[in-house]
């Protein structure tokens, strides 16, 4: 879901639904991020102009798991969590100090192919942070960085890290951490909207790994101040909105790992209805080693930010595939929504089997079968977090139709990065 910072290549994630579940699944957390213009590129790789289909919560190739021990590989689990959030997929990173041995390993990190990033809550990354060296901006400031999201922005400092993921790492990258900044340092023009989410409560998760297909979180707009998230804080504080180069961004660490830095799968197995927890795996690299082939998926050519192009019942809508909402989020009057704090999400009195297409830059076309379920019904046994057939409206974004992680269960998900000359693409 497209924050409201509309630069084309926009900062991460929004957080548009927060619902205070019943007995003791104490909030779920719809996040998601992307939208923008298309790179304009063109690869035989992102597909050939066939059709596809899919089953949202099928068995599919997505059941036979992709063991989690290769050096390219880390587990993904959704289940409690941090901050006992439904649908939140979370894998363990380990942040160290510039080519130190000094490091902190932060688990309960949420896995967001919807943003590019990595951002840590500073009150997990406690034991590092005074090690991390904070970015300094060309004219001398701390640099910080302001994320606008539909109901709240993240604030905090650009640092430089090393970074573990499984066996794989990305050196001296820039990355964010949130909430380290006084409150009194937020600036006035340009950030506030809604409130300061500057915790890992507030968050939902100790971080957010977005390796989504962008290279940055910004990208061209970042480069002009008049369109920059990022400010220059002198003495940490009059911060002031600043032009940062695209080296100096936040970057998407699989995309500087020094192999399998092509893009990332998501594999997570079946959900029948609900289960206390799974576990997939999050895979680096496609095409570059033996656990990392395209095979058996359809490919759809995206935006340099993931978008595709789809229908859903006759309407047009911009689609995304995004790890990060905890849910499907689509309009459909049709639907009623639950009663309640539970009004952002539907509530059908009977499964309703659903469909939408799909159709990539490169015209390949699919169609994508789903069910809706009772989204109360799903949540009152109090102690199941990964819960298939979770839907809920899109609220100002008419247009959007997000395919949250219920879409992802039972599936191999491909996600090939805007990098190196490549076209951006989907597959599954």
């Amino acid at each position: 879901m497209r924050p409201t910072n509309t630069s084309s290549r926009p900062a991460l994630r929004s957080r548009l639904f927060r619902w205070l579940a019943l007995l003791s699944v104490s909030v779920l957390l719809a996040a998601c991020g992307g939208g923008g213009s298309d790179s304009g590129k063109s690869s035989a790789s992102s597909g050939s102009g066939s059709s596809g289909s899919g089953n949202s919560g099928s068995s599919g190739s997505g059941s036979t798991p992709i063991a989690s021990t290769a050096s390219n590989t880390v587990p993904i689990t959704v289940g409690p969590g941090a901050e006992n959030f439904v649908n939140i997929p979370n894998v363990s990173v380990t942040v160290c100090a510039p080519g130190t041995n000094n490091c902190q390993t932060i688990n309960n990190i949420q896995v967001d192919t919807g943003s590019y990033g990595l951002r840590l809550a500073s009150d997990k990354a406690a034991q590092i942070l005074g090690s991390l060296p904070v970015a300094q901006s060309t004219s001398g400031g701390q640099l910080a960085e302001c994320t606008q999201f539909a109901d709240g922005f993240t604030w905090g400092t650009v640092r430089t890290a090393d970074v573990k993921i499984g066996g794989e790492i990305a050196s001296a990258i820039p990355i964010q951490i949130v909430g380290d900044l006084p409150n009194s340092t937020v600036p006035v023009n340009g950030c506030i909207n809604g409130s300061n989410e500057s915790t890992s409560r507030q968050l939902g998760a100790n971080g957010i790994l977005g390796v989504g297909v962008a290279a940055t979180d910004c990208g061209v707009s970042c480069t002009n101040a008049a369109t920059s998230n990022y400010y220059s804080c002198p003495s940490g504080t009059n911060c002031s909105a600043i032009a940062v180069p695209l080296a100096q961004q936040v970057v998407n660490p699989v995309t500087k790992f020094a192999v399998d830095n092509n893009g990332v799968i998501v594999q997570l197995p079946p959900v029948a209805t609900s289960a206390a927890a799974v576990t997939g795996t999050l895979v680096f690299g496609i095409g570059t080693q033996s656990n990392n082939a395209l095979t058996g998926a359809t490919s759809y050519r995206s935006t340099g930010v993931g978008n595709l192009i789809g229908t859903y019942k006759g309407a047009t809508v911009t689609t995304i595939v995004d790890s990060g909402s905890n849910g499907m989020f689509f309009t459909d009057a049709s639907l009623p929504a639950c009663t309640s704090t539970f009004t952002d999400f539907y509530c059908p009195a009977s499964p309703q089997a659903l469909s939408a297409t799909v159709t990539g830059l490169n015209g390949t076309t699919g169609t994508v079968n789903f069910t809706v379920l009772n989204a109360q019904t799903l949540a009152a046994s109090g102690t199941s977090y990964a819960l298939n057939g979770l839907a809920g409206s899109i609220g100002s974004f008419p247009t959007l139709f997000d395919f949250g992680l219920p879409f992802f269960f039972g599936r191999y998900v491909y996600f090939g990065f805007d990098t190196n000359g490549n076209s951006p693409y989907v597959a599954f």
